[in-house]
């Protein structure tokens, strides 16, 4: 998902911003491309797709969010849309710290689920860290569209079949719940660094 418009960077698109000496937007794709079949990028723009595949670190294809006002949930059906395989991880490009190993778990524990998602002790949950059942997800999220509803929160509600993950277990792989550490501002990316 790299869809969003990065309002809080004033100096450009932050998927491009360097860490380490990668864009973030590959540090992402490299996180999953040897967990994955396909790689869908999902952005707003033509021009910014152009732009990513100048510099993307893998085999990628591109799908164009035209609705990126409405939210993630647009970018979501975006991907859904385009994705082949019965699951699909959902993924913010501004996530530098993404762990394999959590991404393998979430991958593990999917089979039979519609969904499989990180869920926080006090209950707050990370749809866009999260495997979903691609047609089952494709279908709710249609649903919630049709509705009105432009939130990932209110696709999740209606969505049955969910195994929620507690970051309790996820801290077993990644101590520091690292893999939701969202670049947003350039201060973010400075403390990254």
């Amino acid at each position: 998902m790299a869809g969003g418009s990065a309002t809080r960077f004033k100096n450009g698109d932050k998927c491009l911003f360097e860490l380490n000496g990668k864009p973030l937007l590959n540090h992402a794709v490299d996180a999953v491309r040897n967990l994955v079949e396909e790689i869908i990028i999902v952005t707003n723009t033509q021009k910014r797709a152009d732009s990513y595949a100048k510099i993307i670190s893998t085999k990628a294809q591109f799908a164009l969010d035209v609705a990126e006002a409405k939210g993630p949930l647009m970018g979501a059906l975006t991907g859904f849309e385009a994705a082949q395989g019965e699951y699909t991880l959902l993924l913010s490009a501004d996530n530098p710290f993404v762990s394999k190993k959590v991404i393998e778990l979430l991958f593990d524990l999917s089979a039979g689920k519609n969904a499989v998602i990180p869920r926080h002790t006090n209950m707050q949950i990370e749809p866009l860290h999260a495997v979903y059942n691609t047609t089952q997800a494709l279908k709710v999220t249609k649903e919630t569209i049709e509705q009105n509803q432009f939130d990932m929160h209110s696709m999740v509600e209606q969505l049955r079949g969910i195994r929620y993950i507690s970051t309790l277990v996820i801290e077993q792989l990644d101590p520091e719940l690292k893999t939701f550490t969202n670049i947003n501002t350039p201060q973010d990316l400075k403390k990254a660094k």
